[in-house]
């Protein structure tokens, strides 16, 4: 799949953080929360990843993701989880600015980079 853009891919890892999978879902309002927004901003993001066949959602019904939406939001989140690590216990930096900027570089960094970095980490014994 295509790289989408940042918002999308935010609402993806927070479908994947409050426990939304494939056969679990998770309500709008939660979402909303768990990312500082409007309601009305994550139906109208919902609709797009819809429409993309990343999520499910019945008429004003909670929200599944597809296998391939699960997929891509794991994706982000394993991205994040790894900055941050990588950012905390290698390089000593303070938890909030980790995780502020992991976020930013989790959308930024193309796969084949991100997986050769990967790769680096690992061959240290950093993973």
């Amino acid at each position: 799949m295509d790289k989408m853009s940042k918002s999308h891919e935010d609402y993806l890892e927070a479908i994947v953080m409050l426990g939304g999978a494939v056969g679990s879902s998770v309500r709008s309002v939660d979402v909303a929360n768990k990312l500082g927004v409007s309601k009305a901003s994550v139906n109208k993001a919902i609709g797009l990843l819809k429409d993309k066949g990343l999520v499910e959602q019945p008429y004003y019904g909670d929200i599944t993701l597809t296998e391939e939406g699960s997929r891509y939001g794991r994706t982000v989140l394993d991205r994040h989880r790894m900055l941050f690590f990588f950012f905390t216990q290698a390089l000593g930096i303070p938890e909030d600015r980790a995780d502020k900027e992991a976020c930013l570089m989790e959308h930024a960094i193309s796969d084949e980079s991100f997986e050769k970095w990967r790769s680096y980490i690992a061959s240290l014994g950093l993973e």
